[in-house]
């Protein structure tokens, strides 16, 4: 049985197993980087965050979105996160605009594939206007912001969420009036809303723990994490020699 595979599927599985090797040896290198007060721990938060977030979007929007959309906003909040755990305070709200653009940008691009240029231009420019205005009103990830091994979700949290999950939605439905007719609007703008709802939920109530694994993880174990790391990036590596030496048709 003949089997073909893209070759843009190839290159990416290439290009993850290289982000993976350079991701691990950062953490075999875990003294060299200054310890527990280096780099580390923001990129471990970057991780932790883009993984959380890149699932739950994942499995309620398609795994493209979730990428994009995961990514994003994990390493937005990671940092933002990692200025609040150290310095007790936010980035000026010229700062915080950015990171709002970053992530419209990671929601359009999950919608590109499916929904055009125009509808997924137009939700990221709502979006990001609206987070804006989020942010200038104090509600921001590290709102109510806590390093502890439980979970919390305050009242404030609980209706910032609310609104994110309205405006998500109020958001889709505007870009499928004025922009692009998408099939069952209304459904599809809520399953947008509640997916990034829940996810954020779900965020908001792991940040504690998430916060305290991050400043508070043993040498050693960032150590294996790291070997482990390295062996999953060379087996993406030799992916592509595999493609080669097994005859596999490549578009």
């Amino acid at each position: 049985m003949l089997v073909s595979m893209d070759h843009q599927a190839v290159a990416a599985v290439s290009l993850a197993g290289i982000f993976l090797d350079v991701l691990g040896g950062l953490y075999l290198a875990y003294d060299l980087l200054g310890g527990q007060h280096g780099p580390l721990r923001l990129l471990t938060r970057m991780v932790t965050y883009s993984i959380v977030f890149g699932i739950g979007y994942g499995l309620g929007l398609g795994v493209f979105f979730g990428i994009a959309a995961g990514l994003t906003t994990g390493f937005t909040v990671a940092i933002e996160l990692h200025r609040i755990g150290s310095r007790h305070d936010h980035y000026p709200l010229r700062w915080e605009a950015v990171f709002s653009a970053i992530r419209g940008l990671g929601f359009g691009a999950g919608l590109y594939r499916a929904l055009g240029l125009p509808y997924a231009a137009a939700y990221a420019a709502l979006i990001t206007v609206g987070q804006v205005v989020a942010y200038s009103r104090g509600m921001r990830p590290g709102a109510d912001y806590v390093a502890a091994r439980q979970h919390r979700f305050t009242r404030r949290q609980l209706w910032g969420t609310v609104a994110r999950t309205v405006g998500y939605t109020a958001a889709a439905l505007l870009c499928s009036a004025l922009v692009r007719h998408v099939d069952h609007p209304w459904r599809f703008a809520a399953r947008l809303g509640l997916v990034t709802g829940l996810v954020t939920a779900a965020g908001i109530s792991f940040n504690p723990y998430i916060e305290y694994f991050a400043d508070n993880l043993p040498e050693r174990r960032l150590g294996v994490f790291g070997i482990w790391l390295v062996l999953f990036g060379f087996v993406l590596q030799s992916f592509q020699y595999w493609v080669a030496i097994l005859d596999v048709s490549v578009t």
